[in-house]
């Protein structure tokens, strides 16, 4: 698994200078960076100029802190009780995304008294997932005691469909984020993920989130890859083998030979999160060549019909390339049904990592 730092730091500036004057592009590195090591790519995204990371968990936090020392970090899923004294020590700044979260974070800020806490403030406009209901948003600003000892710095809301351009729910949450965001000024406002930062102008705010887009995932699955891939996966072929009718490939014998075929054994499977759901349907490039995936993936292995290969290509030692130039995150996604955010964080501990540019990014740093 080779990642390349440069490319990620790349994407940064690409997104980055998509914003007006006075916005600022953050960097979410929740999911160890979306599978691709945060203790690599943080600092290269430090390096590169970003000030502002967001992370899901102070575990996260706590960890991000350490290798960044003078970045403000954001903790998605704010305080949960007991962690107040992490997010001080470590100086996490939670999103608070429930009335008894204001309600822990400001009794935690007033029992140590002294100069106000920083704070987040999570709005739903669509997800009903975390966040304020604008009901008690709206309730919120109109009774401010609720954030006495707290020093808000960012209002935030999260967009459920930007991917889809055209869904009525984007303007929807705009309006009624921008309503919300009226009734407290001061904070900044923060709506646009990576796809949302593709939406328009009017979605941008004073800061904008992104994170798959960073690593290289398409933010506008209808339209070409503005982003640079970042990430390539090749497995190494240990065994093939000619079979014949009727001889069956793999669990389930779910593939059987039609005819004469060579089967490359390639030592990845769903441990390394090379999905299941890709037995059958995937795909990988040996060489220039594309070689099919045949029977189920297991825990360990996958094999692929290397037929029409010359011998001396699909050989044991040969790798095949599962993501790269030639088969990316989001063509790799769409053969297993699902999306390149889920093939990035199912990326496993067991692959050899190479970071391209990890010396140069840590020099800048």
């Amino acid at each position: 698994m080779t990642v390349d730092l440069d490319a990620v730091a790349a994407n940064w500036r690409r997104l980055n200078d998509r914003l007006p004057a006075g916005s600022e592009c953050a960097a979410v590195v929740k999911a160890d960076a979306y599978g691709l090591g945060a203790g690599k790519v943080a600092p290269a995204l430090a390096a590169a100029g970003c000030r502002t990371f967001f992370v899901a968990h102070v575990e996260e936090g706590v960890r991000l802190r350490s290798l960044l020392p003078s970045v403000a970090i954001f903790v998605f899923h704010g305080p949960a009780p007991g962690t107040e004294s992490d997010f001080l020590a470590h100086r996490l700044t939670p999103v608070l995304n429930a009335p008894d979260q204001i309600e822990r974070w400001g009794r935690f800020a007033a029992q140590r008294g002294g100069l106000p806490l920083e704070a987040a403030l999570h709005v739903d406009t669509g997800m009903a997932r975390l966040g304020l209901a604008p009901a008690d948003a709206l309730a919120l600003a109109d009774d401010r005691r609720k954030l006495d000892g707290l020093r808000l710095v960012l209002l935030a809301s999260h967009l459920a469909c930007a991917d889809d351009p055209a869904h009525p729910l984007n303007r929807t949450q705009l309006r009624d984020f921008s309503a919300i965001a009226a009734r407290f000024p001061g904070p900044g406002r923060s709506l646009a993920n990576s796809s949302g930062m593709f939406l328009g102008p009017d979605w941008l705010f004073d800061l904008a989130r992104p994170g798959a887009a960073l690593y290289g995932v398409n933010p506008t699955p209808d339209h070409p890859n503005p982003m640079a891939p970042t990430v390539r996966l090749e497995g190494k072929i240990i065994q093939v083998r000619e079979i014949d009718t009727p001889q069956s490939v793999g669990y389930g014998a779910t593939h059987r030979a039609a005819g004469k075929e060579r089967i490359a054994t390639v030592a990845v499977g769903y441990a390394d999160g090379y999905l299941r759901s890709l037995g059958n349907r995937g795909s990988g490039y040996l060489g220039d060549l594309r070689v099919p995936l045949v029977g189920r993936v297991s825990m360990d292995l996958a094999t692929f019909d290397v037929s029409a290969a010359p011998e001396d290509a699909a050989r044991p030692g040969a790798v095949i390339e599962l993501i790269g130039p030639r088969h990316t995150v989001d063509a790799l996604a769409a053969q297993a049904g699902t999306i390149g955010y889920e093939i990035l964080t199912s990326l496993g501990n067991r692959y050899h990592r190479r970071y391209v540019g990890e010396k140069e990014a840590h020099e800048r740093a």
